[in-house]
């Protein structure tokens, strides 16, 4: 039987979005491998780009953390094998710290790692105090570690900030508001890691101003548990899985892709904007991104557009999600009104809209099992195809997700989780039909909370 493991960890999180959480956790991440430590990352919820930035941060994986979608045995498992690697273990929180049902806070509790509470100094003095002490005191039972100010103006500004904490909550230092430091944002979050060229100056830069107001010390050590023994079936052995990967599609769980690799799975990556054929496979993956950026030089690649219709052709597995789905329609408008066609395997039209469109957690019944994700985009999609399954969110948020089937071809606005129902995923990619399992792969019960992507 497996033991339980110890490692230094907290999780950081804010009274709300917008504090600054993912530049303060890849500062953190940055200036304790600086210092010869091992440092893991996790991000709490549902999220793509946080990931990327913390995975240059950390230079190791970043894996998701959530008590619905990850679920609490595959989040135990997580944590517990990153603290048999680790010195230390930080996490993102998600949104503010109490906010959803289950929160951050509730994360935080459930596997007892303390809350280091990100605040926005701007404009503030000493309300920081009464903030920290509410984040502190709000839950009594909150294992909390002190608090960190982000966004700070002068030395003395810090100072006034420092002198505001009462009942001995601990100072973890500030970042000031030099926009050398802070990451750049656009409409679904952070700008992509692959594009910000200066992104390691500036992690240096903030791990250095972080050091240097405060005492670098790890936080105490958090027992974790030892998950349940499982056992991956071999149920993609052999198959090879073409997976987009470019400047237009990034969106993928490293847990996902694990998975299918632990399935048997053999994974080569392609681009459909720049390479002009598709890799020797049998199935193909389209995960999300940016296609809408990227949709003239999409279009163009004719060569590409071709392959993947012979795919289809071919009777071959194609899933794709969200931007992967925007790419397999005839056209695609962008936000100035530019129009670019597609593949048109899936027949229709998405427009780029200015404002969110949908965001929700779903839970789909596919002809395969039932598969957990979410969905997050601002584009609205008309079709005349008839949906095979609908999205159901947990906690009645916007997004009843249409999903879209002809022959082995599966598209749809949700981003799935794929650990959520392994067996479900290998019927989707293996060229014969896998069997569906009787019941979900979850066992958690706890009712899910609206998640939101970046900091």
């Amino acid at each position: 039987m497996n033991q339980p493991r110890h490692c230094p960890a907290v999780l950081i999180a804010a009274p709300a979005s917008g504090q600054g959480k993912t530049t303060v956790t890849a500062a953190l991440a940055r200036l304790h491998r600086n210092l010869g430590r091992k440092v893991r990352v996790f991000k709490c919820g549902p999220d793509f780009l946080d990931p990327m930035i913390h995975e240059r941060a950390s230079g190791a994986p970043v894996y998701q953390l959530d008590m619905w979608m990850v679920g609490e045995q595959e989040s135990r498992r997580l944590l517990w094998e990153a603290a048999g690697e680790a010195d230390l273990i930080l996490i993102e929180g998600v949104m503010g710290l109490f906010d959803g049902t289950p929160s951050s806070a509730d994360l935080a509790r459930h596997f007892g790692v303390p809350v280091l509470g990100v605040i926005d100094g701007t404009a503030m003095a000493q309300t920081f105090g009464a903030l920290a002490l509410g984040l502190a005191r709000y839950q009594p039972d909150l294992p909390f570690a002190g608090v960190l100010a982000n966004r700070v103006g002068t030395l003395r500004h810090a100072q006034l900030l420092e002198g505001s904490l009462t009942e001995g909550l601990r100072w973890y230092g500030a970042l000031s508001r030099e926009t050398a430091i802070e990451l750049p944002s656009r409409h679904l979050g952070l700008v992509q890691a692959s594009e910000l060229n200066d992104l390691d100056l500036r992690l240096d830069a903030a791990a250095q101003a972080l050091g240097s107001s405060c005492e670098v010390a790890l936080p105490p050590p958090v027992t974790f548990a030892a998950p349940p023994v499982t056992r991956t079936e071999p149920l993609l052995a052999g198959v090879r899985i073409a997976v987009a990967r470019d400047e237009a599609f990034a969106f993928t769980y490293g847990a996902s892709l694990d998975l299918l690799r632990a399935m048997g799975a053999e994974l080569s990556f392609f681009s459909p904007i720049h390479d002009r054929q598709l890799p020797d496979a049998d199935s193909l993956y389209l995960p999300g991104g940016y296609p809408e950026l990227h949709h003239q030089a999409l279009s163009e690649n004719t060569a590409m557009l071709e392959a993947i219709r012979a795919h289809h052709a071919a009777g071959k597995p194609l899933l794709a999600e969200c931007g992967g789905m925007l790419y397999l329609l005839d056209s695609l408008t962008d936000v100035d009104g530019l129009r670019a066609g597609l593949v048109g395997l899936l027949q229709g039209a998405a427009v780029m809209q200015k404002k969110l469109a949908a965001l929700a957690l779903q839970s789909v019944e596919l002809p395969e099992g039932v598969l957990r994700g979410h969905t997050y985009h601002h584009s609205l999609t008309s079709t005349d195809w008839v949906p095979i399954a609908r999205g159901v969110s947990p906690n009645g948020g916007r997004g009843a997700e249409a999903v879209y089937r002809q022959g082995r071809l599966t598209a749809s606005y949700v981003h799935f989780y794929f650990p959520s129902n392994p067996r479900a995923v290998a019927a989707l990619f293996a060229p014969e039909r896998v069997a569906p399992h009787a019941a979900p792969q979850h066992e958690s019960t706890v009712e899910a909370g609206l998640p939101a992507i970046g900091s």
